[in-house]
This record gives C-alpha cells, structure tokens and sequence, in this order.
C-alpha cells in the first residue's frame, strides 16, 4: 500500500510540473540534486557526470543521468568563516585535470588559492596539490572572489576578490581585487601586461575589481567578468589585458549607509559592459551557445543572489543591451552558479545546495 501511495505520489509531481515559458520557449526545471549546503562551483566530466563544490570544503560526484553521487576524498583544507570555503571548479579535458580555488588558512587570515589534480579511477579521490597561492592574505571571510576558467591557448584564468579591503584592488603589489593569468604551473606567462615592472606581481592580468564572482570564456575567446559592486553597481565586463576596472575609485553603487563612492567616470578607468543598481548579486555568468535553446544563442545568463533569479541578458552584435528578463523568481532561490552542459541543457546550482537543469519541454 506504501508503495502504491509513493508511485502515485511521484506520479502527481510529474503531472504537477511547472511549465515556464521564454522567447516561446518551453521548458521545466528538473533537481539532480539535494543537499545542504551551498554549492559553489560545479563543472562536467562528461555528458552524464560532473563534480561540485559544497562551500564547507565538501568536493562531490554526480551521476547526472542515474542521479547516483559520493564525496571524493583529497580535496585542499579550506577557511570556512563567512564566505569563505571550497569554491569553484573547473575540468579541463585536455590533461584530465580538475583545478579548485578555495580560500585557504594562512598566517595573518586568510587568501585565494588554486588546487590542481586528477581524479582516481572509480572517482572517488583526487590526488593533487596547491598550483598557486595568491597574495591578497588579509583577516576576516568576505570577499575571496573566486572563479577559474582556461583558455583554448591553455591559460588559466582565475579571479580574486579585494577581501574587503578596497583600495587594494588599485595596487599592483597584491593580488587583491585581481584577474590572473597563469600557465598550467601555477607560473606566470612572458606576455603578462605587467612582466617586468618591478612594482607589480606578474600574474595580474586585470585590475581594480571588487568581488569577480563571474568569468566565463565564449568560443570566441572573449573574456566575460561579473563582480559585486557595494549597494548597486553589480557589473558585468569584457576583460582585456592591463586593464584597469575601476573600483574603488569609479563605481555606480553606494555605501551601504548611502553616500556615493568615488565617481562614475574617469580617463583611463574602463566603464561597465553592463550595471545595476538596486544590486541582483551576480555570482555565476555563461554566455549561452547551445541549440536546445535557439533563441537564447549569445544571451548571457548571470546567476544571482539577491536577486534570486536567473538573469537573461540579450545583446546585439555590438554587445549593446537590448532587453533583460528574470526566470524562475518563483523558486526563490540565491542561485550560484550557471552553466551550460554538452547537452545545450542550462545547469544552475543554489546556496540551499541544490544542482538544477533547465530542458526543452518534450
């Protein structure tokens, strides 16, 4: 009797679920998984697994087909005060490895550091070790940042929070307030814009950021970068070599107690692809280049925490906006991260630690 009441149950939710609609698109939101913690990161092995970061420095598989999951072993000691912990993950395919930023415990606080290692077969450890550790070590667990992504050249990528302490992020002595550009040794590259000035590190490759907690790379090599701004001035950028992003000193977004900071603009200071203000939080960007959502082609999607909502952005051919909308407020949710699979399906995790993925109602 159980087991009939189970069925229908399970059958009912099934017929009960929801139908969302966008550009006359249909499609249904589908949990792969439930946990509870948040879930930072997430990349795919395949088409039917991937492997995902819980914030508390858990580092976890997922059979996204049979929905069957463990924990792996091996992944880096973590901070895990306020935002800090095991961040975001990224599988590159090519030497089979997986690299994980997550904030680590060291003498004076804390800092972003970048762990790189492979998977044991049955993909239950991974054996690796810390690739880089960056300099932007301060006390308190706010601010690391961090997303990691790898280019078609083979360099990685990796944004760094300014950790709360703003004027760094205007200094080329710390990598406070960063994005770097480092070689698959944790090195940094000969053609780094700041090689040789012996007043910068090497590996920066951008600066005057805030909060990146964004950083895709589209298959046209362009380097895309969302950051918290404080209250308002959440950006979106196209990242170029040397550049100077802006904050503190030119920002659209307030004190949290009211007053503006800085200004607006400023010669030599790179303007914003995109702002908002009130804030939407955005924690993960995808540009999206798959085909069971044509109409979504070169939209970007930002995942977002207060806002609590997926972002949908779409541009011209001169990456001017043309309209935005917001999906699935009705969820609820502080989503985390955004990502595209091979399957052209949208993946999304959340802070309650839920792994979702939007598909074309059949």
């Amino acid at each position: 009797m159980k087991k009939i009441i189970l069925l229908l149950a399970l059958f009912s939710s099934a017929l009960q679920a929801k139908t969302y609609t966008s550009e006359g698109q249909k499609f249904t939101v589908e949990k792969l998984f439930t946990g509870k913690d948040v879930i930072w990161g997430f990349d795919f092995l395949s088409p039917d697994e991937m492997v995902f970061s819980e914030r508390d420095g858990k580092f976890r598989y997922l059979n996204v087909k049979t929905k069957a999951t463990h924990e792996i072993a091996g992944a880096p000691k973590v901070f895990t005060d306020s935002q800090g912990g095991l961040l975001d993950v990224y599988f590159d395919s090519k030497d089979n490895a997986l690299y994980l930023t997550y904030s680590e415990p060291v003498k004076g606080g804390a800092t972003t550091s970048l762990f790189k290692g492979k998977l044991s077969a049955d993909k239950k450890k991974i054996e690796g070790a810390k690739l880089f550790e960056s300099k932007a070590i301060a006390s308190g667990g706010i601010h690391f940042g961090s997303r990691v992504v790898i280019d078609k050249d083979g360099f990685i990528f990796m944004s760094v929070g300014e950790r709360n302490k703003r004027d760094r992020a205007q200094d080329l002595d710390t990598h406070q307030g960063k994005v770097l550009r480092l070689t698959k040794e944790g090195k940094a590259p000969a053609d780094n814009p700041f090689v040789g000035n012996k007043s910068a590190l090497p590996e920066i490759w951008s600066y005057g950021h805030r909060n990146p907690q964004g950083l895709v790379i589209d298959s046209s090599g362009t380097l895309w970068e969302a950051e918290f701004g404080p209250r308002g001035g959440d950006e979106v950028n196209v990242i170029e070599k040397g550049k100077n992003y802006g904050w503190p000193v030119i920002t659209y977004g307030k004190e949290y107690w009211g007053p503006s900071i800085g200004t607006t603009k400023k010669e030599g200071m790179q303007q914003p692809l995109f702002y908002w203000t009130p804030s939407i939080s955005p924690s993960g960007l995808m540009v999206y280049e798959g085909s069971a959502f044509p109409k979504f082609k070169g939209n970007l999607f930002l995942a977002t925490l207060s806002g609590s909502h997926l972002h949908r952005v779409v541009m011209d051919e001169n990456r001017k906006m043309l309209r935005e909308e917001k999906l699935l407020e009705d969820l609820e949710e502080r989503f985390r991260q955004v990502k595209q699979g091979s399957d052209g399906f949208i993946y999304l995790s959340t802070d309650s630690g839920q792994i979702l993925r939007l598909a074309p109602e059949l």
